[in-house]
């Protein structure tokens, strides 16, 4: 979909359906709804009396203008409370709104910033949310159909951002780069989520990375089975020896060779299909194992997302891609393999192989001296027990990043619960024949998993985000349709454009 931006006022714009907004309890509308109500002899205030709209979050109301406006329908959409109102509810405002024009069939549809005026919000911030809630709101997957379901009607082909001022057009000419440049990105580790594991495979994750790469300016490197081993990735080959698939340990790059800025490593978990290995996991719902590699889609786009923004950071992405299959090379449980860094682990399960691949790309980050390291991944089923698909759990060996990390849910809308980091976690996954053991048993399994994954790293600042219950979404909601959300390309965009 196309976005533009008009200096207009809003009642004399000619589109399919025009867009304005309502916070809840409001009883006489104002600002561009206001101008909109007058435009429609109180047609906005006759429907607020009576109750049938309330302006809450999510609430839509289509009104036929008659000819009393340029665009025959005006599309109203509930704000919720305004005390409570945010970039979040502008994202979700605007995802509703441009659903609620599919739906209609409009072709074109014209909306006011929401949030701009009466919401008080920053202008570039709101902008940059209407077009990032709509174009996410609007995402669908294609995926491998021969045609499209017969209920989709066609997305609207250009939303046109109407402001009446020219005081914000340059605010939301920016923001609208912005909110393009994060969609983008969001789309992307959408669609490698969704895509079956016969398809993402991890080459054609390394793909995926080398073509964003060629877009963006971003340096680009893929190390293969030789290259890994010749490194002393026993860990992550361990996992990896197990399938025909060959493994690719991914290495992007934005603004290489900056030394005066601060480097940034993050590093996802890039299981591209998830069996459990010879600890096989239940048949039931095995097939959404393809989303095994949603931590190496996030950071893969991110750094997408880094260079297209062009953040005044050194931004490193560490992908380590590899299936987890049972077969004649399998790891099996008691075996012992040395890691990078010349530490030993003991395999107590093949299911806990997320925590293995990241071992040795947490390892692997000290070469670029980083200023911080975060790790992504999909790792326990006990984060999902304990979050739910609300939040995704985090851990920091630093309150400064931690802080940091903090700070950019609140601005993503991402969210994030903090974990603590228990030196008592060590003592459940000491083993008797290696350094450690790559589980600790289920009691704990989360602290446990990210104490496994502290062994390895090497004397920087580093968080590790357990997204288990976030790769995919069963509901379809304005924002966050059905299938995989692109967890963590937001969150991690508004670390990166905050580091100071």
């Amino acid at each position: 979909m196309d976005i533009q931006l008009k200096q207009a006022n809003i009642t004399d714009f000619a589109a399919d359906l025009v867009v304005v907004n309502l916070f809840q309890g409001v009883t006489a509308p104002g600002g561009a709804t206001g101008a909109v109500d007058r435009a429609l002899s109180g047609a906005i205030s006759d429907v607020i009396a009576t109750g049938d709209f309330q302006g809450k979050p999510g609430e839509t109301l289509v009104l036929y203008t008659r000819g009393a406006m340029s665009a025959p329908r005006v599309l109203v959409v509930g704000l919720g409370e305004a005390g409570k109102f945010d970039l979040q509810g502008v994202r979700t405002a605007s995802a509703t709104a441009a659903r609620k024009a599919r739906e209609l069939g409009a072709r074109t549809f014209a909306t006011i910033v929401h949030g701009a005026g009466i919401g008080g919000l920053d202008a570039k911030a709101a902008a940059a949310a209407v077009t990032e809630g709509a174009l996410l709101g609007l995402y669908r997957y294609d995926g491998l159909r021969s045609a499209a379901p017969k209920d989709w009607k066609p997305n609207p082909e250009t939303m046109t951002l109407v402001e009446f001022s020219s005081a914000h057009l340059p605010a939301f000419t920016a923001g609208i780069a912005r909110g393009k440049a994060i969609a983008g990105g969001v789309a992307l580790a959408r669609d490698m989520v969704n895509t079956p594991a016969n398809y993402m495979t991890p080459t054609a994750m390394a793909q995926a990375a080398e073509t964003l790469a060629r877009e963006t300016g971003l340096r680009y490197q893929v190390l293969g089975r030789a290259e890994c081993k010749a490194l002393g990735m026993g860990i992550f080959m361990a996992v990896a020896e197990e399938s025909e698939q060959d493994p690719k340990f991914i290495i992007l790059e934005h603004n290489t060779g900056r030394q005066d800025l601060p480097t940034v490593v993050l590093v996802g978990k890039g299981v591209t299909f998830d069996s459990g290995g010879i600890s096989l996991k239940p048949g039931e719902d095995m097939w959404k194992m393809k989303d095994d590699m949603a931590g190496a889609a996030a950071v893969i786009a991110a750094v997408g997302v880094a260079a297209r923004l062009d953040i005044p950071l050194h931004v490193v992405g560490l992908a380590p891609c590899a299936e987890n299959l049972p077969g004649g090379r399998a790891q099996k449980p008691g075996d012992v393999f040395t890691g990078m860094t010349g530490k030993t682990m003991e395999v107590i399960s093949t299911d806990a192989e997320g925590r293995m691949l990241l071992a040795d790309a947490l390892a692997y980050a000290a070469r670029f001296d980083p200023a911080a390291v975060i790790d992504i991944a999909t790792l326990t089923g006990v984060q999902s027990l304990a979050l739910g698909p609300l939040a995704a759990g985090y851990f920091a060996n630093d309150e400064a990043l931690a802080g940091r990390l903090q700070a950019a849910a609140d601005a993503s809308g991402e969210r994030l619960w903090r974990f603590p980091l228990y030196d008592e976690y060590l003592e459940p996954i000491r083993s008797q024949v290696a350094d450690v053991k790559n589980t600790g048993g289920r009691y704990g399994g989360l602290g446990t998993s990210a104490k496994f994954l502290e062994h390895f790293t090497e004397g920087y600042r580093w968080a590790h985000v357990d997204m288990a219950s976030m790769a995919l979404s069963d509901d379809d909601k304005p924002i966050k349709p059905k299938g995989a959300t692109g967890y963590g390309v937001r969150l991690f965009t508004a670390l990166l454009e905050a580091w100071k």
